[in-house]
């Protein structure tokens, strides 16, 4: 098989695992995608999974992977907050919740990491379009803040929730307490009331 024929067969998927290969090419030599790697012509993104480095110059591509590459899972925590606007900072790490275990990844599209949650917690997220007609799942303003709240339990008092530099117009006109409050029911945590508590009183919500 040449080079030009797998790139043909594979290119529009994006990214790719190595059983979509199989199931394409059942005899598929995988030393092929050793050999692609060394010369440039493919990423390797984690074990199993690869790319074609043009993708690196597609806009929100880095996030698309991190749907596709640990999977089921959703971008939040800061990521979706940044992306928001509730916090001020840009986050270079793109983060994600998952039902799998807790894990990281480093490749050329950048740095991923994970964040372990329940079954019954994978919820409160919604495709978004890409600029390519795909589309990613991504957490929404109201989930990823109980997200990140429910998984760094140290956001529990005054000055470590003052610390986050929450936007203030944002918590006060543009969040959805309706649903903010239904998503924190499901979550059946005492503690996670607590710390909503005490967010909410520094915002006089």
């Amino acid at each position: 098989m040449t080079y030009l024929e797998f790139r043909t067969q594979l290119f529009d998927l994006g990214c790719f695992s190595i059983r979509q290969v199989y199931a394409w090419q059942p005899d598929f030599d995988r030393n092929n995608l050793t050999r692609w790697i060394k010369k440039g012509l493919l990423v390797r993104l984690r074990q199993e999974y690869f790319a074609f480095p043009e993708y690196l110059r597609r806009p929100d591509f880095a996030q698309y992977i991190a749907n596709r590459i640990y999977r089921p899972s959703y971008i939040s925590l800061h990521t979706a907050l940044s992306f928001y606007g509730l916090i001020p900072e840009a986050v270079v790490q793109i983060t994600s919740v998952s039902t799998l275990k807790t894990a990281t990844f480093r490749n050329p599209f950048g740095e991923y990491s994970y964040k372990s949650i329940k079954n019954e917690l994978m919820f409160g997220y919604e495709p978004r379009p890409m600029a390519d007609g795909r589309t990613l799942l991504f957490a929404t303003p109201e989930k990823a803040l109980l997200d990140l709240l429910y998984l760094y339990p140290f956001y529990d008092k005054e000055d470590e929730l003052m610390q986050l530099r929450l936007d203030d117009d944002y918590m006060q006109e543009e969040l959805n307490w309706d649903r903010f409050g239904e998503y924190l029911g499901r979550f059946r945590s005492k503690a996670l009331e607590r710390r909503t508590a005490v967010l909410m009183k520094i915002y006089e919500l």
